[in-house]
């Protein structure tokens, strides 16, 4: 047995023998129980019954050693593999397992994701169903997972992260429910092939340098799909790759490790080791798990058998972990063969126990709809005899269905409605009734729909009177975050330039020294992992601020937005919160990398995510009061030229709150609508009183936010008075004027009361040029939007 240990005492002695032994064999019994799950699961799909399917055979040995370690509180940041180590840690089942693999929409069935993300796919709640956040420290928590590749990677940061703030910062330590001092652990796990992503250095970098307590398991079965580790990875070895990461004395750094994924004990022993120092002295680890095999392959795909040799083939069987676990149980003494049998036929009776239970419970909705349809058509034949040939024809098809799908219903349903007509009756009803059930199964949770939805947070209207001063924006927001980060102690902020300095443009001066280094604190040129900060803080009950200095930069942390944050409510039925807010700067800034407008790609990459858009500071402060009222992410672009010109300090700029999705009307005309936002709209006052003279009017409307937008149909309102529409907005064609223009024409149905032709007032297909000059000619001026309003009268 290649450097097994034979020590079958167990790690400081702590269990009796026989307390250790069965320990050891409840853990066979687990891997056994997840392997007959990959091989049954890999099965089904081929069988059709399910779509898709990836597993996790052969890491069950390393799974269930690590799970020996994972304690209340601590969270589990892992990807589509981890199915042994739920089940070892007791979350999940393998009935819940295939639940999720045919996509059973029931949250009974399947509590992760109801049938809405694929197999292995876990996550835990967060808070109560009245929005209030949980006993974190109690629970076995799950950041929900996601498919993309080292996805997980910032956001685990971000977990560990926020046990070094709650352990560092004074004021946290009162929220016991959420923390104990910081002594939880993010367990991260990611194949070897996805450690090439950037995401991964990137997070590693970060954490070695924050010191926080985040343990990485790599599991290495040494190919990335077709692609061997050689061609993915320095010197064929991540830990090798990683050798100048390695802590030493002095310095900061991870703790490195490089284990056998077959070898049980030996695991066991430098887990412990590795995740006792992570947990005590906040010291990254990453555990290298080496000579791990794929039995089944990559996914349900295609064979590996295509692209391994004969030779590595063989070495795989010889090295399954299972294998190699049997054989050291049996060389110990530890039990008999025939015991080791009886679980193995335990394991794989349990497991088809539990898909049979999944199926019969995931196709009995669907049978009953198929009997409803049925009966109904059977009725219909009566009703309609002239159409009884065609409509007898339907019914064969749908009940000798042996899985059929809730769409193969509607489907069916729909035929008889076209062959009828109006006489359809009691079918169109019930296609009607379905088609309500299937939307709220499939197309509910974009946005929180619970007691704490930023949607729900009343407005307050500033107070200001004759005598408010008058100040800079700047120093609006100073004012702001000054009372914020005193009356709230779980806000924290960070980014780029945001602690020593106070940000770029002032917001935050001389914050840092009043409230605290590790409350308001700097971050390297890293967005992807400042965005993964705020995530995995806000996923443990925290309020951060993460700033992107420039929207511009947001490119660089879209990925962990777009398929983290803005599908969380969705991926979870509504159950997991990130209430993330996003501070950005951006409108009319010069230069082709700093054209501070990419609002379309925003908008349409962020769905699921609140993006406010306010004109001036005192809006600004009001939308982070609301977004800080409930559990909802946002992402608030202030404008840049904005720091400077003056407003009043409102008396309530701690208790004020804009609601999102609600325009505001500026100025009242009866010509012209003009809609817009942010920074735009000086320029659209500027053109207004160029024309003042000619005798045009216009309701002049800032929608204050993108997402949500307009939801009381306020502009339609100005539109049938006007009855002209122009949309004017600094993207480029095609951006953010094309989302306001469908938004009214089309789902506010303003195409009704056209008199003219609607317009919309882009920038140039180019990003603009450098200088004042590029930015004159590449974005909409004065002089354009008011050439335009004119011929729009002309019209």
């Amino acid at each position: 047995m290649e450097n097994q240990t034979s020590n079958l005492t167990t790690p400081g002695e702590m269990l009796s023998f026989d307390k250790f032994k069965d320990g050891i064999l409840h853990d066979y019994y687990i891997a056994c129980l997840s392997r007959e799950t990959s091989l049954l699961g890999r099965r089904e799909v081929l069988t059709g019954k399910a779509k898709f399917g990836i597993f996790g055979d052969g890491k069950e040995v390393a799974q269930v050693a690590m799970a020996k370690f994972f304690k209340p509180g601590d969270w589990r940041s892992g990807y589509y593999r981890d199915q042994t180590f739920m089940f070892a840690i007791g979350v999940g089942t393998p009935q819940q397992y295939f639940a999720q693999l045919y996509a059973d929409p029931n949250p009974d069935h399947e509590p992760f994701s109801v049938g809405r993300q694929m197999n292995s796919h876990y996550t835990s709640r967060n808070v109560d169903a009245e929005g209030n956040w949980l006993n974190l420290a109690e629970i076995k928590n799950t950041a929900t997972d996601m498919a993309p590749t080292a996805a997980q990677m910032p956001r685990s940061f971000g977990l560990a992260y926020a046990s070094k703030s709650f352990r560092e910062v004074p004021e946290l330590r009162q929220f016991t429910n959420l923390s104990h001092n910081g002594n939880e652990v993010c367990f991260c796990t990611i194949g070897d092939a996805s450690t090439s992503e950037g995401h991964f250095w990137e997070t590693v970098n970060a954490a070695g340098v924050a010191q926080v307590p985040l343990v990485i398991f790599v599991w290495d079965d040494g190919y990335g799909i077709s692609v061997p580790r050689e061609m993915q990875t320095t010197k064929g070895s991540i830990s090798a790759a990683l050798k100048g990461f390695e802590k030493e004395e002095g310095t900061n750094g991870f703790y490195i490790s490089k284990v056998k994924g077959w070898d049980y004990m030996g695991m066991i022993e430098a887990f412990e080791e590795g995740i006792s120092l992570a947990r005590e002295t906040h010291t990254p680890v990453l555990f290298h798990v080496d000579e791990l095999t794929q039995p089944q392959g990559h996914s349900t795909s295609g064979s590996h058998e295509r692209y391994k040799s004969t030779e590595r083939l063989e070495w795989e069987r010889e090295r399954d972990c299972l294998k190699k676990m049997k054989e050291w149980i049996l060389k110990n003494g530890l039990t008999d063969e025939s015991t080791l049998e009886k679980i193995e036929t335990d394991a794989r009776s349990n497991v088809k126990e539990g898909r049979d239970n999944a199926w019969k419970a995931y196709l009995t909705p669907i049978k009953e709809q198929v009997e409803a349809t049925r009966n109904l058509l059977n009725q219909l034949v009566l009703d309609v005899p002239e159409k009884s040939a065609e409509l007898k024809k339907l019914i064969p098809d749908l009940v000798t269905n042996r899985e059929p799908l809730r769409k193969n219903v509607l489907q069916t349903l729909y035929k008889a409605i076209l062959i009828c007509g109006d006489k359809a009756g009691q079918v169109a009803a019930y296609y009607d009734e379905l088609c309500k059930e299937n939307a709220a199964i499939y197309n509910s949770n974009l946005l929180n729909e619970g007691a704490k939805s930023a949607l729900k947070v009343p407005p307050v209207a500033p107070v200001i009177t004759g005598e408010s001063p008058l100040i800079n924006g700047y120093e609006i927001l100073n004012h702001y975050f000054d009372r914020l980060f005193a009356s709230n102690p779980k806000v924290l902020a960070f980014g780029e330039d945001l602690g020593q300095i106070g940000d770029v443009n002032q917001g935050f001066a001389g914050l840092q020294k009043k409230h605290g280094a590790e409350r308001i604190s700097d971050t390297g040129i890293h967005e992807l992992s400042i965005m993964g900060r705020g995530i995995g803080l806000a996923l443990r009950g925290l309020r951060p601020i993460a700033e992107i200095q420039y929207l511009d930069y947001l490119v660089y942390g879209l990925q962990p937005l777009t398929d983290d944050v803005a599908s969380l409510q969705y991926r979870t039925g509504g159950q997991q919160f990130c209430p993330l807010i996003i501070r950005s700067r951006g409108h009319r800034l010069e230069g082709i990398w700093h054209s501070g407008s990419p609002m379309g790609m925003i908008i349409n990459s962020l769905r699921g995510i609140h993006i406010c858009v306010p004109r001036n500071m005192v809006q600004a402060a009001g939308m982070y009061n609301t977004l800080l009222q409930s559990n909802d992410p946002g992402l608030i672009v202030e404008s840049l030229n904005g720091y400077r010109l003056k407003e009043r300090l409102p008396e309530n700029l701690e208790t004020m709150t804009v609601p999102l999705g609600v325009p505001e009307l500026l100025q009242e005309g009866s010509d012209i609508t003009i809609v817009s936002y942010g920074s735009t709209l000086r320029i659209i006052q500027d053109a207004l009183n160029k024309i003042a003279p000619l005798g045009i009017s216009c309701d002049l409307i800032d929608v204050q936010t993108l997402l949500p937008f307009d939801i009381h149909h306020r502009i339609l309102d100005s539109l049938k008075k006007t009855n002209r529409i122009v949309f004017i907005d600094e993207d480029v064609p095609g951006g953010a004027a094309a989302f306001m223009f469908n938004k009214v024409m089309e789902e506010q149905g303003g195409y009704r009361y056209l008199d003219v032709a609607p317009r919309t007032v882009t920038a140039k297909e180019h990003r603009p040029g450098y200088g004042s000059d590029g930015d004159y000619f590449s974005k909409p001026n004065a002089e354009e939007i008011a050439a335009v309003l004119i011929d729009m009268m002309r019209e």
